[in-house]
């Protein structure tokens, strides 16, 4: 009998894709293999992954990119996110799915099963927080991400 891994449920919360406008600074750090054996590191934000269930996730990435290359070609990837005092390091297989004729935004979509979730603490320091930014244009990301994570949803 095979055993899926699962989100922990405040993973499940912050990648819901609802409350956009509270999660919008939180980076997502994305780590891929370059085809010289190489680490390669993108940012993604909360707009571009979802968690459809606890053990069900959906990226949506840029065509053309070096990251989505890698994933294209090895179906691996790792996330690295800070999120309630802790880091989650998550290993995933992903899966290329069929490209949307009618997406608005169009990204090359992944389906991911968690290999390995791995949670980080340190007796000794409090973990502040992790990759942060500030959109230039939030009202017009904001859109795009709602409607991206809606293509993610089908």
């Amino acid at each position: 009998m095979s055993h899926s891994i699962k989100l922990p449920e405040q993973l499940c919360r912050l990648l819901d894709g609802e409350n956009l406008e509270e999660k919008q600074g939180e980076g997502i750090q994305l780590l891929t293999q370059c085809e010289d054996g190489w680490p390669h590191c993108a940012m993604i934000g909360a707009g571009e992954m979802i968690a459809l269930q606890e053990d069900v996730l959906r990226l949506a990435l840029w065509p053309g990119t070096m990251t989505t290359g890698n994933v294209i070609r090895t179906g691996k990837a790792t996330i690295v996110l800070v999120h309630g005092a802790r880091i989650y390091y998550i290993r995933l297989v992903l899966v290329h799915l069929a490209t949307l004729a009618s997406a608005r935004h169009p990204r090359e979509r992944f389906e991911a099963r968690m290999e390995a979730i791995r949670e980080d603490t340190a007796p000794y320091a409090d973990i502040v927080c992790g990759v942060t930014y500030r959109l230039k244009q939030p009202e017009e990301v904001l859109a795009r991400w709602r409607e991206t994570l809606e293509e993610l949803r089908q």
